[in-house]
């Protein structure tokens, strides 16, 4: 016996439903690319010393993007991988989209503080330095992270007791005084010859000096312990 023809009819609109479905584009997962950004800066701050910890605002909820197998995050001209931040989200293919999610990076590590107040200028020695343990993207940009790094220089400004070191504020202490009579040590590929003359300012170790020479000829050079003055060529 032959069904009816409205029976059929009925039958393959049941049957065709489910492959409709199949065939309709759902939205991408925000939770996945959620898990992208977040693997991302974990990446990039891979290399700041301390521990990173990622926080990620959650994307609205009604955002509807086109499904994309490869999602790809990415960081705009000029953003930190540190502190508040915002790491961009995009699809090239099948459709293109782009999206932003705010972030705060925190950086849990050991820094260098004043253990008692700091005069402008004074010497530093490791008895009036200690180390702190903080949020690294939280405080001021060159924070120094080890002592050997403020040992022996002096603070650009008085500090007061726990204050956190900044590698700006700090200078070497001079081996090199303006007007000092120095030698300047030249050396290269197969040759070193050395001459005297006299520092035209003053520098500490590693810094850029200027010396004028017996001839009367004037060279820069990095100013090194013991009043020498090293020029590489």
């Amino acid at each position: 016996m032959t069904k009816p023809p409205l029976l059929l009819l009925l039958t393959a609109l049941l049957l065709a439903t489910p492959l409709c479905h199949a065939q309709t584009p759902g939205h991408q997962d925000l939770a996945v690319l959620k898990t992208v950004a977040e693997q991302f800066l974990l990446k990039e701050g891979a290399g700041l010393p301390g521990q990173v910890t990622v926080e990620l605002r959650p994307l609205d909820s009604r955002m509807q993007l086109a499904p994309c197998p490869a999602p790809e995050a990415f960081l705009q001209a000029g953003a930190r991988v540190w502190g508040n931040t915002t790491v961009g989200l995009r699809c090239s293919a099948p459709t293109a989209w782009k999206v932003y999610i705010q972030a705060k990076v925190s950086v849990l590590g050991e820094y260098v503080a004043a253990a008692v107040p700091l005069a402008q200028g004074q010497p530093i020695e490791q008895s009036q330095l200690v180390m702190l343990k903080g949020d690294l993207a939280a405080l001021p940009t060159g924070v120094v992270t080890d002592m050997g790094q403020a040992i022996g220089r002096t603070s650009t400004m008085s500090l007061p007791s726990g204050a956190p070191l900044r590698l700006t504020g700090l200078k070497s202490k001079p081996v090199v005084q303006q007007g000092q009579a120095v030698r300047v040590v030249s050396s290269g590929a197969g040759f070193k010859v050395s001459a005297e003359g006299r520092a035209i300012g003053t520098a500490g170790e590693g810094q850029v000096v200027q010396v004028r020479t017996a001839a009367g000829a004037v060279i820069s050079g990095i100013a090194q312990l013991g009043g020498l003055v090293e020029v590489m060529f």
